[in-house]
């Protein structure tokens, strides 16, 4: 990725920029908690590794409300929670109890089998207070599903800043983009950036992955001539894209390179229905293991999905 020469006011148009504009759908998490789903979409299914993206919020919880995920099961990914206001605990059957807090970046490996829950910390929970972030799950590659699972907690000052541009500023949270390398190594090899554009200001997005899209958190930009605003995934074709915001914006770029096809049930995502099947019936067995500090509550298999 690169910077916009400066001499050329205007925004570049390419009337072939964008193969396809995914509006964000609303999911009704209960608990005070409603989402924008943009992927998987009717359309699109993956964006090179990313399989899943939430849109979560903002929403001013009042004091006393919470909100809490219970323990529920993953296979075959990874999640990466990335908070922009508010906190929670993240919870999981390796024993890891860590606060998700602004900015930082939680990545959490499922492979063969892991739960975890998310819980409002109680001084939060008391005081109430704005919730905002992002819920990605990327797809492991097939030599991958069944590794061991893990959980890496990424400070927000650890992720190295960018200024690629007048105007520009952001982090790079995984792979590599405008000179800046994340310290977080992920098999799939993803590709994710979070980028403040300030009103006018523009940025060229290079073609250095197979697989590009851009989601506008909040505000309005011009993607080489296409209007996109808040709560829309702009999945990118070939070559060099310019972002010009509109107003004020925050976006996220993402990518990679295909995986494959995946199957998706409830929280499991794999290569094969055999492995979902096997899964599913775990959980309904309660064999997989318990979280340390949170193991006396779970979300059932919700059997009316099939």
């Amino acid at each position: 990725m690169s910077d916009v020469p400066s001499n050329d006011p205007a925004c570049h148009d390419r009337a072939d920029a964008i193969d396809l504009v995914i509006e964000g759908r609303p999911r009704d998490l209960g608990d005070n908690m409603v989402v924008s789903r943009l992927l998987p979409a009717p359309k699109r299914r993956m964006v090179g590794p990313f399989v899943f993206l939430d849109h979560m919020g903002p929403v001013t919880l009042p004091p006393g409300a919470g909100f809490d995920v219970r323990p529920h099961p993953h296979i075959g990914l990874s999640t990466v929670t990335y908070f922009l206001a508010g906190e929670n605990v993240h919870r999981d059957s390796l024993g890891t109890v860590q606060t998700n807090r602004p900015f930082d970046v939680n990545l959490m490996t499922a492979g063969r089998g892991v739960v975890h829950s998310e819980r409002a910390d109680p001084a939060f929970r008391a005081s109430g207070g704005l919730m905002h972030g992002i819920q990605i799950w990327l797809a492991l590659p097939a030599s991958h599903e069944d590794v061991a699972p893990s959980f890496e907690h990424h400070p927000k000052d650890m992720l190295p800043a960018i200024a690629p541009a007048e105007g520009v500023t952001g982090r790079v949270l995984i792979g590599t983009a405008f000179g800046a390398t994340s310290p977080i190594r992920h098999p799939s090899e993803p590709l994710l950036v979070d980028l403040h554009l300030e009103a006018g200001a523009r940025v060229a997005i290079a073609d250095d992955v197979p697989e590009r899209a851009v989601f506008v958190i909040e505000g309005a930009a011009l993607l080489s001539g296409h209007a996109c605003t808040t709560n829309q995934l702009a999945v990118l074709t070939a070559g060099e894209l310019e972002i010009c915001a509109s107003e004020r914006s925050h976006l996220l770029v993402i990518g990679g390179a295909p995986l494959g096809a995946r199957v998706l049930d409830w929280n499991f995502v794999a290569t094969t229905k055999e492995r979902i099947d096997r899964a599913r019936e775990a959980w309904k067995r309660q064999e997989f293991p318990k979280i340390p500090t949170d193991h006396d509550d779970f979300v059932p298999y919700p059997e009316l999905r099939k």
